[in-house]
């Protein structure tokens, strides 16, 4: 049976496209289902207002997810300059990280991972499934029958990476791309270090010549100068998962020697002898990735926040007490829970322990062996330190 946009309809899993099909002239606005029966006459019944339009996904090595489309999602919506995919998908879903199981686009004509300013997305229905695809891009499936169809031909769409629409803000996360990292452990035992300035000034500064010891084989011309600053330790068994590194500035290799000589080109807070140097992160990071469940089942907490506030919040970058070593990676999407708070039962007259509450949403973007950094995407409430991250549900 046919239904309008709140219908019921289940994603048993993710469907790959190979070919490039007919696109439905009018899939943008009309969401239709194609009756079991063939040569049945297509008819429109309506249903309750108050019903959802849902669909069921598997995750990878979770058990079966249910996620419900908003009801009042747009037939059709322009991409506009400033939105992120996180932006689009929260237009359209109840849950923004599941989009890209219901993204369908023909990846021969369009690289998928890229939407740009002035394209525009819907989400139409095919044989009672939903999909979000590009409107005119071509990928989607034959329309049912009686419907009369477009036949468009691939196109080569050309447009510069940078105006790309990210995954996430660049603009809250970039500095955390380049200049802050987590230092592992024992990472700074061999690491170089500034022995002492020209004339042994005591803070060197933009300009000032300095001298390096334990630095022979060069792997670059510009470093970062750091120092640690506060101990990340697993919460709850005390490990030491690394240093928060302080950004002081960068220096540039003037001549190889023991010491060696280099020259402070930049300075963002004093720096002083002892301070280490690490190679500049010159490798352009990727912001196209796509929100996924991690693939293994984690469970950590938030160890910190960057730039040293109390509450957190949307778009505060976190540091988490999960790395690579857990299977963490760029663009794994994770739950935020607060611990429940004990009560009185006081008609037992004994504590009770509230269970955990979801708090939030966020998504790991730079992943170390033991810690990475996320982004606060949703709260729903003032987050802290401490709080628990698992599994999107």
């Amino acid at each position: 049976m046919i239904q309008n946009k709140a219908c019921r309809v289940s994603l048993s899993g993710i469907f790959l496209l190979t070919g490039i099909w007919g696109l439905s002239a009018c899939s943008s606005t009309q969401k239709v289902e194609q009756k079991p029966v063939a040569e049945q006459p297509v008819q429109e019944q309506a249903a309750p207002a108050e019903e959802e339009v849902t669909t069921t996904a598997m995750q990878p090595e979770t058990d079966t997810e249910v996620t419900a489309i908003k009801r009042d999602y747009p037939d059709r919506y322009v991409v506009q300059k400033g939105d992120t995919l996180w932006d689009i998908s929260a237009k359209f879903l109840k849950s923004p990280w599941l989009w890209p199981e219901l993204w369908n686009i023909n990846p021969k004509i369009r690289n998928p991972h890229l939407i740009y300013p002035g394209d525009v997305v819907v989400l139409h229905y095919v044989d009672g499934k939903p999909f979000l695809t590009l409107e005119g891009a071509g990928g989607v499936l034959p329309p049912p029958k009686g419907i009369e169809t477009v036949k468009l031909s691939p196109r080569i769409h050309a447009s510069n990476l940078e105006k790309a629409i990210t995954t996430i803000p660049r603009s809250a996360i970039d500095a955390f791309l380049y200049s802050h990292r987590v230092i592992g452990e024992n990472e700074l035992q061999h690491a170089p270090y500034i022995a002492t300035t020209y004339e042994q000034h005591l803070i060197a500064g933009p300009g000032h010549r300095i001298y390096v010891r334990r630095f022979e084989n060069p792997t670059a011309t510009g470093y970062q100068i750091v120092r640690p600053g506060l101990v990340y330790k697993h919460p709850k068994t005390n490990e030491i998962l690394g240093y928060e590194a302080l950004n002081l500035g960068q220096a540039h290799l003037v001549k190889v020697g023991k010491p060696s000589t280099f020259t402070v080109s930049k300075a963002f807070q004093e720096i002083l002898d002892g301070d280490y140097l690490l190679p500049l992160l010159s490798d352009r990071k990727s912001l196209y990735f796509l929100p996924k469940a991690p693939k293994n089942k984690v469970e950590g907490y938030i160890i910190a926040v960057v730039n040293g506030v109390t509450q957190i919040g949307q778009n505060n970058v976190v540091v988490l007490s999960l790395g690579a070593r857990e299977g963490l990676e760029q663009g794994d999407v994770l739950d935020i829970y607060q611990g429940g708070i004990t009560v009185r039962d006081r008609k037992a007259n004994e504590p009770v322990r509230l269970p955990d509450e979801k708090a939030g949403i966020l998504m790991v973007f730079r992943v170390f062996e033991k810690t990475s950094y996320a982004l606060v995407l949703e709260a729903t409430r003032s987050l802290h330190i401490m709080n628990v991250v698992k599994n999107p549900k």
